[in-house]
């Protein structure tokens, strides 16, 4: 499968993170969310003009901004 943003996931598609394109400081932050490479995320939803995401990571809900969540690659899995 290809390599997407996540902001390209489709809502109540299944992913798994591939990679974080981020600086220090970002991928520090999404690592103490659970967000690290191999982890299995569900896009639930995904506000309109480039507003926040919601996920669900872990059994657990998250919503980030696009800007961090344009630098997360994942990898879908076939629904």
């Amino acid at each position: 499968m290809q390599n997407i943003p996540l902001t390209s996931l489709a809502k109540n598609h299944t992913a798994f993170i591939v990679n974080i394109n981020a600086g220090m400081g970002a991928t520090r932050r999404l690592t103490s969310l659970g967000l690290t490479p191999g982890t299995k995320i569900t896009k639930l939803s995904s506000a309109p003009f480039q507003g926040p995401i919601q996920l669900q990571v872990r059994n657990t809900r998250l919503v980030i901004g696009w800007g961090l969540a344009a630098k997360i690659l994942v990898s879908e899995i076939n629904n």
